[in-house]
């Protein structure tokens, strides 16, 4: 057995483009690292509708060159099968951005290679820009597919590939199955024609395309005073956020300096993600030390398709739940006569669907990921409960950190200007709406078996009440439903509550997400429906813990 896997290892290793990921592998070779090697040479990187995301290093569990060649030859050979482009004699564009991760721009110029090598043709966004900027560039240049190098908000050492097609929209089933089985029909990399050059770098003036877009965002007398706190996270957002804000004629965020230039280690941070604890420290700090205080502070994440929002409440500084930022920008939207459909993932807040009945407005659910949400038919808006918002489905057919930091700038200002505050809105919606108070249990595991292990519990000892509310409904979402696809998933229905179960797409993680709705007649009764909800979630988090034995 050892000498299979060694087998292999060497057979992966006179194939391996990268220098690094060579002598890598020659030393775990060396050194005849078994354990080493069979984590690296179980089975390959599953290409699915998140495309491909993990670790850097070599073999085929592991991003590398050797992998995103593979493919991007396989995206090649189902893009020629899909026929010709639009375009009287195109041969087809694909559109290639990347972040600052480690070997973003490697894997990015990888996939140019092959693409031109595939007489496709080929075009390199001109530096690191945040992924709406390259959903956008797929629309505005009329390319049959796009491909963002990037892992979002993962750890340092991941990165991944993340593919689009010619809607501007992430890729769905079936696509990504076809996508996969000309990846794993690829023989060998011998067989890839990768020239060293002939594919397309742009320059600036997609950017700038961009940015003109975002005008259509904002109404056009607004009010445009409120100040604001911004953070990168370390990530690619900074310059193309400020450029929009100078645009729209915002007050200039103030930086966190220590996390406001691309850095692939991110130094300050645990995790690169606006929601995980601590993330948000340095930025809480430049708010309290900021004069005059800002109006709230804006974060993105890494690749700066999400985006964080905190406002002082009380004394001190508290980050928004996605949910309630999701309520804001819909209320907004509302009230400056948005026609369209709104749309969210199942395992967002109902309370959007109150927004938009009140409105008259359509609302629809989807599966989980903006996949989905940008698909919704009509989409006027959409959002996740995971700091996702569409804003401006005609520019950008994904979630778009950049707009929805101007949109909820721009929504503070008007409150501002009114004497008032996001915080206050969100009271006037509980009162309108009932308190829609939201949580999430999620498990981040080292062994991916334990995730099936709880999921199977749950399926086999079903739970029949949690918190002392009865369960009324049960819905195993492999099965699908009416109005969505199969997914792995478990749905709860109670009385006054609501749990959904799942496991998570892009991360060793299980996900519990929780929604309660508490009546409230007046504002006097806001503090009151609050603890009450508090005190509910973390009941249900306890007994929802116990049931699925994590």
């Amino acid at each position: 057995m050892h000498d299979e896997l060694i087998a292999q290892a060497q057979a992966w290793l006179t194939e391996d483009p990268d220098p690094e990921t060579r002598t890598e592998l020659a030393r775990l070779i060396e050194a005849q690292d078994h354990a080493e090697l069979a984590a690296r040479f179980s089975g390959t990187l599953q290409f699915g509708t998140a495309g491909l995301r993990g670790e850097l290093g070599a073999g085929p569990m592991r991003m590398n060159s050797s992998v995103v060649i593979r493919a991007a030859a396989g995206l090649a050979a189902y893009l020629k099968k899909q026929g010709p482009s639009q375009r009287e004699g195109d041969a087809g564009l694909v559109v290639i951005g990347y972040d600052a991760r480690h070997k973003s721009h490697d894997f990015a110029r990888d996939t140019a290679a092959v693409m031109t090598g595939a007489g496709l043709r080929a075009a390199v966004l001109p530096r690191p820009l945040p992924t709406p900027v390259l959903a956008f560039a797929i629309r505005h240049l009329g390319a049959v597919a796009g491909v963002e190098v990037t892992a979002s908000h993962n750890p340092p050492r991941d990165n991944g590939y993340k593919v689009y097609l010619g809607d501007g929209s992430q890729i769905v089933p079936p696509a990504d199955i076809d996508i996969a089985a000309e990846i794993a029909a690829v023989p060998s990399l011998t067989t890839v024609r990768r020239p060293t050059e002939g594919w397309e770098t742009l320059d600036d003036s997609v950017l700038d395309a961009y940015l003109a877009r975002t005008d259509a965002v904002l109404s056009k007398d607004s009010p445009r005073t409120a100040r604001t706190v911004y953070t990168a996270m370390h990530g690619v957002g900074k310059d193309v956020l400020l450029a929009a804000f100078a645009r729209a004629g915002f007050p200039e965020p103030a930086l966190v300096t220590e996390q406001a230039d691309p850095d692939p280690e991110f130094p300050t941070v645990a995790f690169p993600n606006p929601e995980e604890p601590g993330a948000m420290d340095l930025a809480f700090a430049k708010a309290r030390a900021t004069t005059p205080a800002p109006d709230l502070i804006i974060a993105n994440d890494p690749d700066a398709d999400r985006c964080a929002v905190a406002v002082q409440d009380g004394a001190d500084w508290r980050m928004l739940r996605g949910d309630e930022v999701g309520a804001l920008l819909a209320a907004h939207l509302v009230r400056r006569g948005a026609t369209g459909t709104f749309a969210e993932s199942i395992v967002s807040s109902s309370l959007l669907g109150r927004i938009a009945e009140k409105a008259g407005l359509p609302h629809v659910e989807t599966l989980t990921g903006f996949k989905w949400i940008a698909r919704a038919q009509g989409l006027r808006y959409g959002y996740e409960e995971a700091l996702g918002y569409c804003v401006d489905p005609d520019g950008v057919r994904d979630k778009d950190g950049i707009t929805a930091a101007l949109l909820i700038t721009e929504l503070a200002s008007q409150l501002k200007e009114e004497g008032r505050t996001l915080l206050d809105l969100l009271d006037d919606l509980a009162v309108e709406h009932g308190l829609h108070a939201t949580d999430q249990l999620s498990v981040r595991v080292e062994d991916l078996s334990l995730i099936a292990a709880a999921m199977r519990r749950l399926r086999e000892q079903p739970p029949t009440e949690l918190a002392g509310l009865p369960i009324t409904r049960t819905d195993d979402l492999t099965q699908g439903t009416d109005t969505l696809p199969p997914t792995d998933g478990l749905r709860y229905t109670l009385d006054g509550a609501r749990v959904i179960v799942r496991p998570s797409g892009t991360e060793p993680k299980l996900k519990c997400y929780l929604e309660v709705v508490i009546p409230v007649a007046t504002h006097a009764g806001l503090p009151e429906a609050r603890a009450q909800a508090t005190a509910l979630l973390e009941s249900i988090k306890r007994d929802l813990s116990t049931a699925a034995g994590i």
